[in-house]
């Protein structure tokens, strides 16, 4: 094993000397004596010693303590102070007396001994725990998830670059700061603020899985959903010490639901629902009205008279653009509770809820055929269209929401034999009544 090299920064010459015979006579090798601070930063620079033993009484420029700090800050080389027991009482109010840091004179060798190899051994030591964090915030870093480490009493210890980034916050802000403080979380379902998140997982033992619509509010007020959870962190001896959080930013993710949400219920075209989503709320507005007897709603369907031809004078383009123009008028004629859907081709539903009596649904019918007259500039042609439109509504108690569009469907096709730009209500003995009012009965 190499002997390792220690400095002597004292600048009393026979001092200086003893002090260099009792390292040898211990086994270490003295690389040099000098007599200055400035001298001595000059050599830890050229011999990289192992310790430094310092005066901290030096007669130069700059003082002992002074030459200390550099050494061991800006080299990380560990040094002991040798010192008067009135300049010790100094060091202890300036809170620099940590144990081994100082020897005072005068002193033994084996006192002088114990020093140097306990001032090496935290020197080691703490060498030891830096890499681990060193490594350990390496490691973290490297993760594609935001990593937030507390301690026991809820402040923050570690903070990696992912965390950094989705808060907005430093690991310098953050540090010591309660977590709560620095990351808000707001759960979407019930609109409330989640609190105490790692309180309650150091209290608990348990891990934490954040809600489905959690969302995060950054340092600038932008809200980000997030996902994941929060996880006791626990000693070798199971003692819980802190929780980790563990999240990500899942914005795109939910984009992307949203967007297959969109795929599978609403119609590409013209963003209105699709049948999928038309017969859901259909089926669930019957169940409504198997639980209200004064519970009315009507049915809808319409094709649009001549839109073949006018798919087949101006072409698909201009007969896309013309199906979204009559969505938007569909859309304008109703309520906002109410749902018009797209079934395909120029076919269209409209879901009517809570109405009083069919004389609703007929002016709704009425209001329709008025807008679609209306001429559309599309590209430079004046375009305009009617609809024969089938009505039907809950008169018979219908059960499934397929029957009670075929029969929507059978009034659609008589209003079409009968002219066009007209309508047909369906009735319960099957016969069609066409352009007149059907009242409820009470």
């Amino acid at each position: 094993m190499f002997a390792r090299k220690i400095l002597v920064v004292e600048d009393e010459k026979i001092l200086a000397s003893n002090i260099k015979i009792s390292l040898q006579k211990l086994g270490y090798l003295v690389s040099e004596i000098t007599k200055s601070g400035e001298e001595a930063i000059k050599k830890v620079a050229e011999t990289h010693p192992n310790l430094v033993l310092i005066d901290i009484c030096l007669a130069r420029e700059i003082d002992g303590v002074s030459v200390a700090d550099i050494i061991q800050n800006h080299f990380h080389v560990p040094v002991i102070y040798i010192t008067e027991s009135s300049e010790y009482k100094k060091l202890q109010k300036n809170q620099l007396s940590e144990p081994f840091s100082y020897i005072v004179k005068p002193f033994l060798e084996s006192d002088l001994h114990l020093a140097i190899e306990m001032a090496l051994y935290k020197h080691q030591s703490k060498k030891i725990l830096y890499e681990e964090k060193q490594r350990l915030a390496a490691i973290i870093n490297s993760m594609g998830c935001a990593v937030i480490v507390t301690y026991a009493n809820n402040c923050i210890e570690i903070m990696n670059t992912k965390a950094e980034q989705i808060t907005g916050w430093k690991q310098s802000e953050a540090f010591g700061k309660d977590l709560a403080e620095v990351v808000s979380l707001v759960d979407k379902d019930v609109g409330e603020i989640i609190e105490n998140l790692a309180r309650y997982v150091i209290e608990s033992g348990e891990i934490f899985n954040l809600p489905e619509n959690c969302t995060l509010i950054a340092k600038d007020g932008k809200e980000i959903a997030i996902g994941d959870n929060v996880a006791p962190i626990r000693d070798q001896n199971g003692k819980i010490t802190g929780a980790v959080f563990v999240f990500q930013d899942i914005t795109k993710c939910k984009e992307t639901e949203a967007q297959l949400i969109r795929n599978a219920f609403y119609d590409g075209l013209t963003q209105l629902p699709n049948r999928v989503l038309f017969l859901d709320r259909l089926r669930q507005t019957i169940e409504r009205s198997k639980r209200r007897n004064d519970y009315y709603f009507a049915v809808l369907f319409l094709d649009l008279d001549g839109f073949k031809e006018i798919n087949d004078r101006f072409g698909h383009g201009i007969g896309d653009d013309f199906l979204v123009a009559i969505a938007r008028r569909l859309e304008s004629c109703l309520r906002g509770g109410d749902t018009v859907a797209r079934f395909g081709g120029d076919e269209f539903t409209v879901l009517l809820e809570d109405i009083k009596d069919i004389t609703d649904a007929t002016n709704v019918a009425k209001r329709i055929q008025d807008s679609l007259r209306l001429p559309l500039n599309l590209n430079g042609y004046q375009l305009s269209t009617t609809a024969s439109i089938g009505i039907t509504w809950n008169f018979s108690h219908y059960e499934e929401p397929a029957t009670l569009l075929r029969d929507a469907d059978i009034a659609m096709y008589r209003a079409k034999r009968q002219g066009k730009a007209t309508y047909a209500i369906f009735n319960p003995s099957c016969k069609l009544q066409q352009n007149s009012e059907y009242r409820i009965q009470e």
